[in-house]
């Protein structure tokens, strides 16, 4: 592909090679690179099919296996009932108060508010820890005594400081978020290649420039995948602060469905959580290929 590459080495004054030939051999170079970039690897169709249709029989058998009693419809929901009460819940408020939309909307306020607080504060903290030795003295120890604390044994004292609204639900977010923020950032700054680090000292770039310039496009990966995990994170900790303390949300309509005895409402719940929690990721899978092209290449 790149054959002519020895040939422009080679091309110095004493060569016999022309001009034109060096520049047709450039060009017939860079066809066959744009020519390669352009193959995509064609997916099998039954590649593609096969991931609609494990979901199609995981529901049929999901079906099939209450409506014959296999397992007591009072115990779990059948598809059927849970899409009859998403219908109902689209424009109905009772039994739990409010519509879907709206239990929905107050989870992605509180899971949005305090994942986005996580990577402003996590990222940065993790990306200075990983490469500035005064930073690290001065926060490693408090981050490595908060980071064993499960996010809901900080539920109790938010519900002092902050009652039950908003406020609180962040708190549990944010302070959950965050470990894994600060965690890839910072493996990611020392996964860093220490020839380049060392090169780039020979060559007198300071601390800053090597942090700025080599550093943090290096731990770019690790950043990314700090997104993904501290999503998954917000959700899970989002649920667990809505079940204890909440009057909206999905993890009440979840508390709501046990409390009534309505596992429809609960497998809602929990399905609508998943369902936004995956569409969010695919954004941030495709934000992050985007981005990270130039890198992975």
């Amino acid at each position: 592909m790149a054959a002519w590459l020895p040939k422009l080495v080679n091309g110095d004054s004493g060569s016999h090679i022309s001009y034109t030939e060096k520049k047709k051999d450039i060009v017939e170079g860079v066809r066959v690179a744009m020519a390669y970039e352009a193959v995509r690897v064609r997916t099998p169709l039954v590649l593609r099919i096969l991931p609609v249709a494990s979901v199609l029989v995981f529901i049929a058998a999901w079906q099939v296996t209450v409506t014959t009693g296999i397992v007591p419809s009072t115990m779990l929901a059948a598809p059927s009932t849970v899409l009859r009460l998403f219908i109902e819940k689209l424009t109905q408020a009772d039994p739990d108060g409010a519509v879907l939309s709206t239990h929905a909307w107050t989870s992605i306020k509180e899971a949005g508010i305090g994942y986005l607080l996580a990577l402003v504060i996590g990222l940065p903290l993790g990306l200075l820890m990983g490469w500035f030795t005064t930073i690290r003295g001065l926060f490693r120890p408090v981050f490595e005594l908060i980071r064993p604390i499960p996010p809901v044994a900080w539920i109790p004292l938010c519900i002092f400081w902050f009652g039950i609204g908003l406020p609180g639900k962040v708190f549990i977010i944010w302070i959950g978020s965050m470990v894994p923020c600060v965690i890839n950032a910072w493996v990611g700054v020392k996964m860093t290649n220490p020839t380049l680090i060392q090169m780039a000292r020979t060559y007198g770039a300071t601390d800053i420039q090597i942090f700025t310039k080599l550093c943090i496009p290096s731990a770019l990966p690790m950043v990314f995948g700090a997104l993904q995990i501290a999503l998954a994170y917000a959700w899970t900790n989002l649920v667990a602060a809505e079940l204890l303390a909440s009057d909206t949300g999905l993890g009440f309509l979840i508390t709501m469905g046990r409390r009534l005895g309505l596992p429809e409402m609960v497998v809602l719940g929990m399905l609508t959580v998943g369902l936004l929690g995956a569409v969010i990721g695919v954004v941030i899978d495709i934000v992050e290929k985007r981005l990270l092209a130039g890198i992975r290449r």
